[in-house]
């Protein structure tokens, strides 16, 4: 069993978490521009074991998709030319962005470390693969 790296993309900045090798707990990873996530993943892929990459799949409220998706489908597109081998899984990520920002709130984190988009994307990345592993944990 490998770990999971999740992706919170966005057309400026992407969050990345990953898990343990034995999948149980997410944590933030960094966060890139989408080009150098690319870069990024190939390395982390050649130096540790992956099992998928979990990226968000973003959908408004009435669950039409947001328009990023198509964005999102493009890098898929070269993330999978790039390390064909790779598992991609999309998972909602409707309200990560507020989650995670009410999460930072909540404990306890400054204005100007809740205003830092960086650490927002890196909290929702991490918010995605926790929602991925509840959501796997719960369909055995």
């Amino acid at each position: 069993m490998g770990c999971l790296v999740a992706l919170d993309f966005g057309e400026k900045r992407t969050g990345i978490a990953h898990t343990d090798p034995f999948q149980i707990i997410a944590s933030a990873l960094t966060t890139l521009t989408p080009k150098e996530t690319l870069i990024f993943l190939k390395e982390y892929i050649s130096i540790n074991d992956v099992e998928a990459i979990i990226i968000g799949q973003p959908k408004q409220r009435d669950g039409n998709f947001s328009n990023i998706e198509k964005v999102i489908i493009k890098f898929i597109t070269k993330l999978q030319e790039t390390i064909p081998d790779l598992t991609v899984i999309r998972h909602d990520e409707r309200f990560t962005s507020k989650i995670a920002s009410k999460a930072m709130l909540e404990n306890g984190l400054k204005k100007n470390q809740r205003i830092n988009k960086s650490l927002i994307d890196q909290i929702s990345a991490t918010i995605i693969l926790q929602s991925y592993l509840e959501f796997k944990k719960n369909q055995k």
